[in-house]
């Protein structure tokens, strides 16, 4: 019984403590990257699936390599590259300092980009999945290819994309808890400092633990909401 009581005890005062980190950093971050991500993502996929020929193939060998490098490497090696190597990156009379960001920067750029890569992917699938009789009935009509696009492709593109890309939202949540590793105090890492100060890591780990499932359970009923109105239309 007095287990129990030190225990809640325990909770009651950590609790707070992870929630404000959660609301403070963990949310924003997820937010933020995801948005960045998302117009990447869209940037990157209309690249790949330009007609233009021409000099403009080195744009989409760099786009095609920017999301190759993403998809083979772990999120976690990106986030350490881009805090604690690019400071290395000297270059004299250029970048003598290197590149230096601080932690939330860091995990935003790091977040976006690894986002953007994936995401491009569904977004250039949903695209293609609209039917070529969609553009040749708006070509015929006088429409241009950017006009398709916005008023025809994308909103179609969008109902197919939003399941897989509302799964990635959810995803991104779970991995700002790699944020921890480059110092940003979101919910995960101050789980860690609560555990050091108490001696009771089960119960810190399987709290937070406990705050991702809450947060994700509410984005799954909010994605099952908007592909119920989406799919409605």
């Amino acid at each position: 019984m007095k287990g129990m009581k030190h225990m809640w005890k325990i909770i009651e005062t950590s609790l707070p403590q992870m929630l404000a980190a959660g609301f403070k950093y963990t949310i924003p971050l997820a937010i933020i990257s995801f948005a960045i991500g998302l117009i990447i993502a869209l940037i990157t996929a209309l690249v790949r699936l330009s007609k233009i020929r021409g000099a403009f193939i080195i744009v989409k060998i760099f786009f095609r390599f920017y999301v190759w490098l993403f998809r083979t490497t772990p999120l976690l090696v990106q986030l350490f590259i881009v805090f604690f190597g690019l400071p290395y990156l000297k270059i004299k009379g250029i970048l003598p300092e290197g590149i230096k960001f601080d932690p939330f920067t860091a995990g935003i750029l790091t977040f976006s980009l690894n986002t953007g890569a994936y995401a491009s992917e569904t977004i250039r699938a949903a695209i293609d999945s609209v039917p070529t009789g969609q553009w040749e009935a708006a070509a015929s009509i006088g429409m241009s290819r950017t006009q398709t696009l916005q008023r025809i492709i994308i909103p179609q593109a969008l109902r197919v994309s939003l399941p897989p890309l509302a799964n990635s939202f959810i995803g991104l949540v779970k991995d700002t808890s790699l944020a921890a590793s480059i110092t940003i105090m979101e919910m995960f890492q101050v789980s860690q400092q609560i555990a050091a100060e108490n001696f009771q890591p089960l119960l810190m780990y399987s709290l937070v633990a406990a705050i991702y499932a809450v947060f994700c359970t509410v984005l799954s009923i909010l994605q099952g909401y908007l592909e119920k109105r989406f799919s409605a239309k």
